[in-house]
């Protein structure tokens, strides 16, 4: 409980009696050995409603589909929830028996990610830092060629910005290599950041120069994706 309460930021006791809430409405177990808590599929459940309280991934997913049939590799979108990228939806294409096609409903690790270097590159860039060093740079528990220092940050920060579109070459992972750029809200007042778009694959098939080479289908399912935007439409039924 420690450990959660400092994640979260809050006195012990206040995250006890939260858990105790959740405990109460079967959204957390906690394990009678070890006493850790553990979510619950009610709560998994609660987020599939969320989804479905959208119409998100029926709109969305065509145009997932067709950009990952002409790149033929994986296709994934993530929504930005406030300072997070959460991967809700994925197309694949790759007609290789090898193939990346990891499970959606995880946040993007922010600086390691294609998708996250995309997004933290709209934002001012003391801001992109600050949230990265928050979060810390992940030590073991990004790819061997992930950012170590704020100064290269700034560096990749600075040339997301000039090409329009972000790459990495394992950095979030070993052996897998990304493109991403971002998805903006069209339809809002001053076309809000609401998500990206990246394509991915193992990194024996995709090449720098070819990750570059799907810059312009990329660009423009984005593109598509932003005139259309649907997941903040919530439908008017309650998801809880």
């Amino acid at each position: 409980m420690s450990l959660i309460a400092q994640r979260l930021s809050l006195p012990v006791s206040a995250t006890h009696r939260l858990l105790a809430v959740l405990v109460q409405k079967r959204y957390v177990r906690q394990d009678a050995i070890s006493e850790r808590y553990r979510p619950t599929m009610l709560l998994a459940a609660l987020g599939l409603r969320l989804v479905e309280n959208t119409s998100l991934t029926e709109t969305c997913q065509p145009i997932l589909e067709d950009l990952a049939q002409q790149v033929e590799e994986l296709v994934r979108l993530a929504v930005r929830e406030d300072e997070d990228l959460i991967w809700v939806a994925k197309a694949q294409g790759a007609k290789n028996s090898i193939r990346y096609d990891p499970i959606s409903g995880h946040r993007a690790t922010l600086h390691a990610t294609a998708m996250g270097k995309a997004w933290l590159s709209t934002l001012d860039e003391d801001q992109a830092v600050s949230l990265v060093e928050q979060l810390g740079y992940g030590g073991a528990l990004v790819g061997p060629n992930a950012i170590r220092s704020s100064a290269e940050l700034r560096e990749q920060l600075r040339l997301t910005r000039e090409r329009g579109f972000a790459i990495v070459e394992e950095e979030a992972e070993i052996g897998i290599s990304a493109i991403a750029c971002i998805v903006r809200d069209n339809t809002a007042p001053k076309r809000p950041v609401v998500g990206a778009i990246s394509i991915g694959g193992p990194s024996f098939r995709l090449s720098r120069e070819r990750l570059v080479g799907f810059r312009d289908p990329l660009l423009e399912a984005a593109r598509h994706l932003s005139d259309i935007w649907p997941a903040r439409r919530h439908k008017s039924r309650q998801v809880a």
